[in-house]
């Protein structure tokens, strides 16, 4: 599972990583977006903006109105995804220790790591 949001991850880095280049012009009003500092936060303002987002992409044609809405609402995506590629490192981090103490029978840090892992993935993994 984690193979799989490491890839949806990787896909939205690439994404920013070009949406960053376009809006590095002049053109463009920069905005900060919402805040996420927390994982709750990051995926409250993904599933509250990606609707947002997917309601304006229901129209046939986009108007530069529409645009401006999406280029905005990019910002706090942006950050969500930021924030959620910052958890998924940290959970990979922990799952290595689970690994490694796995290994070496060490069953105090498999207990505790074992469970920071699995209550954080909660958070993500739909069941």
């Amino acid at each position: 599972m984690i193979a799989k949001v490491s890839l949806v991850l990787a896909s939205a880095s690439l994404a920013l990583a070009s949406f960053s280049s376009f809006a590095d012009d002049d053109r463009y009003q920069h905005f900060s977006g919402q805040p996420s500092k927390t994982l709750e936060q990051a995926l409250f303002n993904l599933a509250n903006y990606n609707a947002k987002m997917a309601e304006i992409m229901t129209k046939d044609e986009l108007t530069p109105s529409d645009m401006a809405t999406i280029h905005q609402l990019s910002y706090t995506l942006e950050n969500a995804l930021q924030k959620l590629d910052d958890e998924v490192d940290t959970l990979q981090e922990v799952l290595e220790e689970v690994h490694l103490a796995s290994e070496s029978l060490d069953y105090d840090t498999v207990k505790k790591q074992g469970k920071l892992y699995l209550d954080t993935t909660a958070k993500i993994v739909k069941k």
